[in-house]
Protein backbone atom coordinates (compact mmCIF):
# COMPACT_ATOMS: atom_id res chain seq x y z
CA UNK A 1 0.00 0.00 0.00
CA UNK A 2 1.67 3.49 -0.71
CA UNK A 3 2.42 6.00 2.02
CA UNK A 4 1.18 9.35 1.68
CA UNK A 5 2.52 11.97 2.96
CA UNK A 6 0.60 14.92 4.63
CA UNK A 7 2.04 18.35 4.35
CA UNK A 8 0.10 20.81 6.02
CA UNK A 9 -1.52 22.92 9.43
CA UNK A 10 -1.59 21.14 12.64
CA UNK A 11 -4.26 23.00 15.38
CA UNK A 12 -6.88 22.73 17.72
CA UNK A 13 -10.66 22.81 17.29
CA UNK A 14 -12.94 24.18 20.15
CA UNK A 15 -16.08 22.71 18.98
CA UNK A 16 -19.12 24.92 20.48
CA UNK A 17 -22.03 23.02 19.38
CA UNK A 18 -25.99 23.38 19.25
CA UNK A 19 -26.62 27.32 19.27
CA UNK A 20 -30.02 28.52 19.34
CA UNK A 21 -28.76 31.67 17.72
CA UNK A 22 -25.74 32.49 16.43
CA UNK A 23 -24.21 35.23 18.79
CA UNK A 24 -23.33 39.01 17.56
CA UNK A 25 -21.64 41.76 18.98
CA UNK A 26 -22.93 42.39 22.70
CA UNK A 27 -24.89 39.33 22.85
CA UNK A 28 -23.91 36.54 24.61
CA UNK A 29 -25.58 33.36 23.74
CA UNK A 30 -25.45 29.36 25.21
CA UNK A 31 -24.41 26.29 23.57
CA UNK A 32 -25.64 22.49 24.10
CA UNK A 33 -22.04 21.15 23.92
CA UNK A 34 -18.58 21.41 23.60
CA UNK A 35 -15.44 19.87 22.75
CA UNK A 36 -11.76 20.11 22.64
CA UNK A 37 -10.13 18.08 19.64
CA UNK A 38 -7.77 17.90 16.55
CA UNK A 39 -8.49 20.38 14.31
CA UNK A 40 -7.05 21.53 10.82
CA UNK A 41 -7.91 19.89 7.04
CA UNK A 42 -4.29 18.47 6.77
CA UNK A 43 -4.64 16.21 10.22
CA UNK A 44 -8.22 15.48 9.99
CA UNK A 45 -7.28 14.39 6.54
CA UNK A 46 -4.60 12.78 7.55
CA UNK A 47 -6.20 11.22 10.30
CA UNK A 48 -9.06 9.99 7.97
CA UNK A 49 -6.50 8.05 5.90
CA UNK A 50 -4.65 6.40 8.74
CA UNK A 51 -8.53 5.52 10.24
CA UNK A 52 -8.99 3.84 6.83
CA UNK A 53 -6.10 1.63 6.90
CA UNK A 54 -3.62 3.91 4.50
CA UNK A 55 -0.03 4.90 6.32
CA UNK A 56 0.58 8.33 6.85
CA UNK A 57 3.53 10.79 7.34
CA UNK A 58 2.92 14.35 8.38
CA UNK A 59 4.87 17.73 7.62
CA UNK A 60 4.17 20.76 9.93
CA UNK A 61 4.87 22.77 12.62
CA UNK A 62 3.11 23.35 16.04
CA UNK A 63 4.25 25.46 18.99
CA UNK A 64 5.66 23.36 21.98
CA UNK A 65 2.69 24.51 24.11
CA UNK A 66 -0.14 22.33 25.93
CA UNK A 67 -2.14 22.54 22.02
CA UNK A 68 0.85 21.13 20.69
CA UNK A 69 1.43 18.20 22.67
CA UNK A 70 -2.37 17.17 22.63
CA UNK A 71 -2.91 17.49 18.57
CA UNK A 72 0.43 15.37 18.37
CA UNK A 73 -0.83 12.96 20.99
CA UNK A 74 -3.84 12.25 19.47
CA UNK A 75 -2.05 11.79 15.83
CA UNK A 76 0.36 9.54 17.42
CA UNK A 77 -2.87 7.44 18.61
CA UNK A 78 -3.94 6.66 14.90
CA UNK A 79 -0.05 5.32 14.06
CA UNK A 80 0.37 8.82 12.24
CA UNK A 81 4.39 9.27 11.50
CA UNK A 82 5.24 12.40 12.82
CA UNK A 83 9.09 12.38 12.81
CA UNK A 84 8.81 15.22 10.25
CA UNK A 85 7.22 17.22 12.50
CA UNK A 86 9.05 20.22 13.91
CA UNK A 87 8.05 21.79 17.26
CA UNK A 88 8.74 24.68 19.25
CA UNK A 89 10.84 27.62 17.26
CA UNK A 90 8.90 30.40 19.57
CA UNK A 91 5.61 29.53 17.82
CA UNK A 92 2.54 29.43 19.24
CA UNK A 93 -0.02 26.53 18.02
CA UNK A 94 -3.02 27.40 16.16
CA UNK A 95 -6.50 27.38 16.96
CA UNK A 96 -9.96 27.46 15.58
CA UNK A 97 -13.14 28.11 17.25
CA UNK A 98 -15.68 25.90 15.27
CA UNK A 99 -19.45 27.34 16.01
CA UNK A 100 -21.75 24.66 15.21
CA UNK A 101 -24.95 23.59 13.81
CA UNK A 102 -26.17 20.46 12.19
CA UNK A 103 -26.35 22.05 9.05
CA UNK A 104 -23.26 24.48 9.02
CA UNK A 105 -20.69 26.28 11.32
CA UNK A 106 -18.45 29.12 11.96
CA UNK A 107 -15.10 28.96 11.76
CA UNK A 108 -12.52 31.62 13.89
CA UNK A 109 -8.88 31.24 13.61
CA UNK A 110 -5.73 32.18 15.41
CA UNK A 111 -3.00 30.95 12.52
CA UNK A 112 0.20 30.66 14.82
CA UNK A 113 2.57 27.96 13.33
CA UNK A 114 -0.28 27.34 10.55
CA UNK A 115 1.41 29.57 8.15
CA UNK A 116 5.24 28.82 9.14
CA UNK A 117 5.06 25.97 7.09
CA UNK A 118 7.82 26.48 4.52
CA UNK A 119 8.52 24.31 1.17
CA UNK A 120 12.16 24.35 2.82
CA UNK A 121 10.37 22.58 5.63
CA UNK A 122 9.83 19.23 3.40
CA UNK A 123 13.45 18.41 1.67
CA UNK A 124 13.58 16.21 -0.92
CA UNK A 125 14.62 13.74 1.44
CA UNK A 126 11.21 13.88 3.47
CA UNK A 127 9.48 12.49 0.15
CA UNK A 128 11.73 8.96 0.33
CA UNK A 129 9.51 5.70 0.67
CA UNK A 130 6.65 8.09 -0.61
CA UNK A 131 4.00 6.94 -2.93
CA UNK A 132 1.56 10.45 -2.58
CA UNK A 133 1.67 14.08 -1.28
CA UNK A 134 -1.02 16.13 -0.10
CA UNK A 135 -1.81 19.61 0.79
CA UNK A 136 -4.65 20.93 2.28
CA UNK A 137 -5.36 24.83 3.13
CA UNK A 138 -3.37 26.41 0.45
CA UNK A 139 -4.55 29.96 1.32
CA UNK A 140 -4.22 29.99 5.08
CA UNK A 141 -0.05 28.55 4.45
CA UNK A 142 1.69 31.83 3.83
CA UNK A 143 4.75 30.38 4.14
CA UNK A 144 4.53 27.12 2.10
CA UNK A 145 2.05 28.54 -0.67
CA UNK A 146 5.07 30.35 -2.62
CA UNK A 147 6.99 27.16 -2.59
CA UNK A 148 4.42 24.58 -3.30
CA UNK A 149 4.04 24.45 -7.38
CA UNK A 150 7.74 23.49 -7.29
CA UNK A 151 7.30 20.95 -4.81
CA UNK A 152 4.74 19.39 -6.00
CA UNK A 153 7.06 19.44 -9.55
CA UNK A 154 9.62 17.27 -7.69
CA UNK A 155 7.65 15.19 -6.12
CA UNK A 156 6.01 14.30 -9.63
CA UNK A 157 9.87 13.47 -10.71
CA UNK A 158 10.31 11.94 -7.52
CA UNK A 159 7.28 9.60 -8.54
CA UNK A 160 4.49 10.65 -6.14
CA UNK A 161 1.33 11.54 -7.59
CA UNK A 162 0.10 15.14 -5.44
CA UNK A 163 -3.35 15.98 -4.22
CA UNK A 164 -4.58 19.62 -2.96
CA UNK A 165 -7.73 21.02 -1.13
CA UNK A 166 -7.29 25.10 -0.68
CA UNK A 167 -10.06 25.44 1.85
CA UNK A 168 -11.52 28.88 1.68
CA UNK A 169 -9.56 32.33 0.65
CA UNK A 170 -10.46 35.18 3.24
CA UNK A 171 -9.07 37.69 0.93
CA UNK A 172 -11.65 36.97 -1.91
CA UNK A 173 -8.73 36.80 -4.24
CA UNK A 174 -8.64 33.07 -4.96
CA UNK A 175 -4.97 33.07 -6.26
CA UNK A 176 -1.77 33.38 -5.15
CA UNK A 177 -0.67 30.58 -7.45
CA UNK A 178 -3.06 28.60 -7.29
CA UNK A 179 -3.35 27.61 -11.03
CA UNK A 180 0.68 27.34 -11.58
CA UNK A 181 0.13 24.91 -8.19
CA UNK A 182 -2.91 23.27 -9.95
CA UNK A 183 -0.78 22.46 -13.12
CA UNK A 184 1.59 19.94 -10.94
CA UNK A 185 -1.50 18.79 -9.06
CA UNK A 186 -3.23 15.38 -9.81
CA UNK A 187 -6.47 15.50 -7.63
CA UNK A 188 -7.99 19.04 -6.35
CA UNK A 189 -10.97 18.94 -3.91
CA UNK A 190 -13.08 21.57 -3.41
CA UNK A 191 -16.04 22.33 -2.07
CA UNK A 192 -19.08 23.72 -3.99
CA UNK A 193 -18.49 27.21 -2.53
CA UNK A 194 -14.89 27.52 -3.94
CA UNK A 195 -14.91 25.90 -6.80
CA UNK A 196 -17.70 28.63 -8.21
CA UNK A 197 -15.14 31.11 -6.52
CA UNK A 198 -12.37 29.73 -9.10
CA UNK A 199 -14.68 28.67 -11.90
CA UNK A 200 -16.87 32.33 -11.98
CA UNK A 201 -19.90 30.03 -12.53
CA UNK A 202 -22.67 28.60 -10.50
CA UNK A 203 -23.34 25.46 -12.11
CA UNK A 204 -20.88 22.49 -11.15
CA UNK A 205 -21.04 20.64 -13.94
CA UNK A 206 -19.67 23.56 -15.94
CA UNK A 207 -17.41 24.69 -13.25
CA UNK A 208 -15.35 21.37 -13.30
CA UNK A 209 -15.33 21.73 -17.10
CA UNK A 210 -13.50 25.66 -17.17
CA UNK A 211 -11.03 24.23 -14.76
CA UNK A 212 -9.77 21.43 -16.82
CA UNK A 213 -5.90 21.92 -17.41
CA UNK A 214 -5.16 18.90 -18.92
CA UNK A 215 -3.80 16.88 -15.86
CA UNK A 216 -5.84 18.18 -12.90
CA UNK A 217 -8.71 16.17 -11.81
CA UNK A 218 -11.17 17.88 -10.32
CA UNK A 219 -13.59 16.45 -7.57
CA UNK A 220 -16.20 18.81 -5.82
CA UNK A 221 -17.93 17.95 -2.77
CA UNK A 222 -21.23 19.03 -2.97
CA UNK A 223 -22.68 18.57 0.55
CA UNK A 224 -26.17 17.47 0.93
CA UNK A 225 -25.57 16.99 -2.86
CA UNK A 226 -23.51 14.30 -3.10
CA UNK A 227 -19.45 14.50 -4.88
CA UNK A 228 -19.19 14.97 -8.71
CA UNK A 229 -16.21 14.69 -11.25
CA UNK A 230 -15.87 14.42 -15.28
CA UNK A 231 -14.79 11.37 -16.51
CA UNK A 232 -13.85 11.05 -20.22
CA UNK A 233 -15.68 14.55 -20.20
CA UNK A 234 -19.16 13.61 -18.84
CA UNK A 235 -20.51 14.26 -15.75
CA UNK A 236 -19.66 11.57 -12.90
CA UNK A 237 -21.96 11.77 -10.13
CA UNK A 238 -22.94 10.13 -6.67
CA UNK A 239 -25.35 11.00 -3.90
CA UNK A 240 -24.95 11.61 -0.15
CA UNK A 241 -25.26 9.31 2.39
CA UNK A 242 -28.17 9.87 4.46
CA UNK A 243 -27.31 10.70 8.12
CA UNK A 244 -28.88 12.80 10.90
CA UNK A 245 -25.46 14.99 10.97
CA UNK A 246 -24.35 16.45 14.70
CA UNK A 247 -21.52 18.52 13.49
CA UNK A 248 -19.66 18.59 9.59
CA UNK A 249 -16.54 19.95 10.76
CA UNK A 250 -14.14 18.48 8.52
CA UNK A 251 -16.63 16.36 6.86
CA UNK A 252 -14.56 17.12 3.39
CA UNK A 253 -11.44 16.44 4.53
CA UNK A 254 -13.01 13.21 5.85
CA UNK A 255 -14.08 12.89 2.19
CA UNK A 256 -10.93 13.52 0.54
CA UNK A 257 -9.29 10.73 3.25
CA UNK A 258 -11.87 8.26 1.42
CA UNK A 259 -11.73 9.36 -2.02
CA UNK A 260 -7.69 9.05 -2.48
CA UNK A 261 -7.81 5.37 -0.33
CA UNK A 262 -9.34 4.26 -3.06
CA UNK A 263 -7.83 6.37 -5.63
CA UNK A 264 -4.20 4.91 -4.74
CA UNK A 265 -5.69 1.25 -5.16
CA UNK A 266 -6.17 2.25 -8.35
CA UNK A 267 -9.90 1.72 -8.28
CA UNK A 268 -12.70 2.92 -10.46
CA UNK A 269 -13.68 6.31 -10.11
CA UNK A 270 -17.18 6.00 -8.88
CA UNK A 271 -15.55 3.78 -5.85
CA UNK A 272 -13.56 6.40 -5.05
CA UNK A 273 -16.40 8.94 -4.55
CA UNK A 274 -18.65 6.73 -2.99
CA UNK A 275 -16.42 5.70 -0.28
CA UNK A 276 -15.63 9.70 -0.27
CA UNK A 277 -18.91 10.34 0.34
CA UNK A 278 -19.30 7.49 3.04
CA UNK A 279 -16.95 8.55 4.74
CA UNK A 280 -17.96 12.37 4.76
CA UNK A 281 -21.20 11.47 6.13
CA UNK A 282 -19.99 8.79 8.97
CA UNK A 283 -17.72 11.74 10.47
CA UNK A 284 -21.04 14.28 11.51
CA UNK A 285 -21.62 11.87 13.39
CA UNK A 286 -19.91 12.98 16.39
CA UNK A 287 -18.41 16.65 17.83
CA UNK A 288 -14.98 17.47 15.58
CA UNK A 289 -13.68 16.24 12.49
CA UNK A 290 -12.01 12.90 14.05
CA UNK A 291 -14.37 11.61 16.65
CA UNK A 292 -16.67 9.73 13.74
CA UNK A 293 -13.86 8.56 11.11
CA UNK A 294 -14.87 5.51 9.88
CA UNK A 295 -12.70 2.68 9.39
CA UNK A 296 -12.80 0.82 6.24
CA UNK A 297 -14.90 -2.12 7.25
CA UNK A 298 -17.63 0.87 8.87
CA UNK A 299 -17.64 2.47 5.73
CA UNK A 300 -17.79 -0.60 3.57
CA UNK A 301 -20.93 -1.63 5.99
CA UNK A 302 -22.71 1.75 5.16
CA UNK A 303 -21.95 1.39 1.12
CA UNK A 304 -23.33 -2.17 1.41
CA UNK A 305 -26.90 -1.08 3.02
CA UNK A 306 -27.06 1.77 0.27
CA UNK A 307 -25.57 -0.62 -2.52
Amino acid sequence: MKQVLVAGEINVDLVLQGYSEFPVPGREVLVEDFAMVLGSASAIMAMGLARLGTPVAFAGRVGEDLWGRFCLDEMAGRGIDLSRVIRGGGLKTGITVSITSPNDRALVTYLGAISALTAGDVPHEALAGMGHLHVSSFFFQDGLRPGLADLFAHARTAGLTTSLDTGFDPSGQWDGGLRATLRETDLFFPNEVELRALAGCEDPAEGLRRLENGRTRVVVKLGRDGAMTLDGGRVLRVPAFPVEPIDTTGAGDSFNAGFLHRWLADAPLHECLRLGAACGALSTLGLGGTACQPTREQAEALLGSHA
